[in-house]
């Protein structure tokens, strides 16, 4: 908006960075930390992958009630209140003395965080629009980006350090210091609408994803035929049908349906799906398999995906800034191709394992189409929608984000085998890069450029940029 000041415009950025990073964070700190957890807690590979999912369910699968909530009762209610759950959860996974808690406080700690990506994003996308709208939320992706990838080399700092516990503590500092900026924003209220809550589309959603995920994963373990796999995966099937049909009929729908009637919208999160998939499969493959296959440290296989976080800080503002003004549909094609050759490289990877010539040169190209990709898509999603519909919008893209990372995480073991070992990484990043493929094809083919959005709100960052004609291209383009 044409009155805000640039003080407050750097401190809501920095409250929607902060609020949203921790969220991303926890996606990922807790990969390097799994090889630990098992030695500690024991449960095989299916409960590595439900530390991680058990997590990312709760998020998925309340993203987008957490949207409504946001567009309803006010965007920093819901982060003030999604801040100080996300931490008291952090703390009990902190203290966490037996693996069946572990799951369980990772999962209400999903819960909380799901509460947060939505409104910080919104606080964003309702505060600017058009290319200015870009660059911030290039700002927001640079960091969250940032740190989903940095999940990693910090947990194995932490791990071989402090211990696995710190991988869950460090996430109080933070919680305080954004709670603290928060208390700092007074922005008027415009949100609150008395909409109604969709309990029973919430229901649903959880209902059907965890029935899914249940039976994806346990499979690996019991096997098809296993009586519990068949009877959850048909819940989850069943769930998720009643779930679309109620979306369709209901007064206050959890998922509008009627926003994939834009285009960019629909084909932006189909795109998401794709290449967020692949990246959490490939975010997960690279540093389990080299601490339990090729033996190297939690801070060694950590810092192995460094060079991810660095290339999305250098770059992600500026592609935003790009995207902005040449549109997003060429980033959003190129990014993914490129990530699929870094992961392809490692198809390079012998025994024994050479970090440095098979595993960084992949990590720095995975790292850079990801860096090119992530801010498009964010942009292209959300100026396909009204300005009011940004926390569901937000949150709807997010959970597409999710559900993509648990289905990922739920296939591991059947991409695997029961053990990992040179062969299964081998085909872990062959289904990774056929996957960014085709995110690429998806998004080259049907994804159009938006019309140029003339309402330009001043940004605290390259002010001078806002006033600089801008060179979109048509819808069509």
């Amino acid at each position: 908006m044409a009155g805000t000041s640039t003080r407050e415009g750097r401190l809501v950025i920095a409250v929607a960075v902060l609020a949203s990073l921790v969220v991303f964070l926890d996606g990922t700190i807790v990969n390097v930390a799994l090889p630990q957890l098992l030695l500690q807690f024991g449960g095989g590979l299916a409960f590595q992958q439900w530390v991680v999912d058990g997590y990312t369910l709760t998020v998925a699968a309340f993203i987008l009630i957490a949207g409504a909530l946001s567009d309803s009762l006010g965007r920093l209610t819901i982060l003030r209140i999604g801040l100080i759950g996300f931490g008291v959860t952090s703390l009990l996974c902190a203290v966490s003395p037996t693996g069946e808690l572990l799951i369980a406080f990772r999962a209400a700690q999903g819960l909380a965080g799901a509460l947060l990506v939505p409104s910080s994003l919104a606080l964003l996308a309702s505060k600017y629009r058009g290319p200015v709208q870009t660059r911030a939320i290039g700002l927001w992706s640079a960091w969250t980006s940032a740190a989903f990838i940095a999940g990693p080399p910090l947990g194995g700092l932490l791990v071989d350090t402090v211990g696995w516990r710190w991988v869950f503590g460090i996430n109080l500092p933070v919680v305080a210091v954004t709670l603290l900026a928060a208390s700092r924003l007074h922005l008027p209220s415009t949100e609150a609408r008395g909409r109604k809550i969709d309990v029973l589309g919430a229901f649903l959603a959880a209902a059907g994803l965890g029935g899914l995920v249940f039976a994806l994963i346990e499979q690996g373990r019991l096997g098809w035929g296993d009586p519990f796999v068949l009877t959850f995966g048909a819940i989850g099937i069943a769930a998720l049908t009643a779930y679309v049909l109620w979306e369709r009929k209901a007064t206050s729908p959890m998922m509008p349906l009627d926003l994939f009637r834009a285009r960019n919208f629909s084909v932006g999160n189909a795109t998401t799906f794709l290449v967020w998939g692949a990246l959490w499969l490939g975010v997960f493959i690279v540093p389990v398999f080299l601490q339990q296959v090729a033996g190297f440290s939690g801070l060694v296989a950590g810092l192995a995906t460094a060079p991810m976080t660095v290339i999305s800080l250098l770059i992600s503002s500026r592609v935003g800034t790009l995207a902005g003004r040449f549109g997003p549909r060429w980033f959003i094609a190129v990014g993914p191709l490129i990530a699929a050759a870094g992961y392809l490289w490692m198809l390079t990877v012998r025994e024994p394992v050479n970090i440095w010539l098979g595993v960084i040169p992949g990590v720095l190209l995975a790292g850079t189409g990801i860096a090119i990709t992530s801010t498009p898509i964010s942009s292209a999603v959300l100026s396909a929608i009204n300005a009011e519909q940004a926390g569901i919008g937000s949150a709807v893209n997010n959970a597409v984000a999710r559900v993509a990372g648990l289905v990922a995480i739920a296939i591991v073991g059947s991409i695997t085998g029961a053990r990992l070992d040179l062969a299964g990484f081998h085909r872990v990043v062959i289904v990774v890069a056929i996957i960014m493929i085709a995110g690429a094809v998806l998004s080259g083919t049907l994804l159009r450029n938006p019309k140029p959005d003339m309402t330009l709100d001043p940004l605290p960052v390259d002010s001078n940029a806002a006033r600089r004609p801008v060179a979109n291209k048509p819808e069509g383009a």
